[in-house]
């Protein structure tokens, strides 16, 4: 064989190489990026996915329905106004367990509206686009709607219970908190 022809063999395999090799790269800051970005909920999604590459694909695309979105904070006037509707809710817990969850969901709903969030009628979507800005809590969120689901039976009000504690905590990190929404 000529010479030219393995040099042009080795180029071909060298760029072949290189090009592997950066799609492995951008595969890695991509993954590292997802990561830090979701925590908790990218270990979840991932789990909940019958592949990585699906995962994450999926969280890209959250993230990117998210950027389209105008989220910001609220103002210090709609925080008060949240806080003083929850301490009323919340203390009509013990009369009306299953109302006070259900409005505790909707108070949760309305402030995300608030903020900029495109809601829908499906707690699913919400959690994925709330995971975005809030990836620590929203777990706490569909398990609060799972509880409340599940509120028939004997069980029924320590489920209402346990959601009205994981809706507490999602009021306290989307509403309480006045850190920027991150972008």
């Amino acid at each position: 064989m000529d010479t030219w022809v393995w040099i042009v063999i080795a180029a071909a395999a060298a760029v072949v190489l290189v090009a592997l090799l950066a799609l492995w790269v951008s595969s890695r800051r991509r993954r590292s990026h997802l990561q830090d970005r979701f925590g908790p909920e990218y270990d979840r999604t991932v789990a909940d996915s019958k592949r990585r590459r699906d995962a994450e694909r999926e969280l890209a695309e959250r993230e990117a329905r998210r950027e389209e979105m105008d989220v910001r904070p609220l103002s210090s006037a709609a925080r008060d106004r949240y806080r003083s509707e929850w301490e009323s809710l919340q203390a009509r817990f013990v009369d009306d367990p299953n109302g006070s969850v259900r409005q505790a969901d909707s108070l949760l709903v309305r402030a995300l509206d608030e903020m900029g969030y495109e809601l829908d009628d499906d707690p699913d979507r919400r959690a994925a686009d709330v995971s975005v800005d809030h990836p620590e809590v929203v777990d706490r969120y569909r398990h609060g709607h799972a509880m409340l689901k599940a509120t028939d039976g004997d069980d029924g009000t320590e489920n209402l219970r346990k959601a009205m504690i994981d809706f507490r905590a999602v009021f306290e990190e989307v509403v309480e908190e006045e850190r920027p929404v991150t972008a």
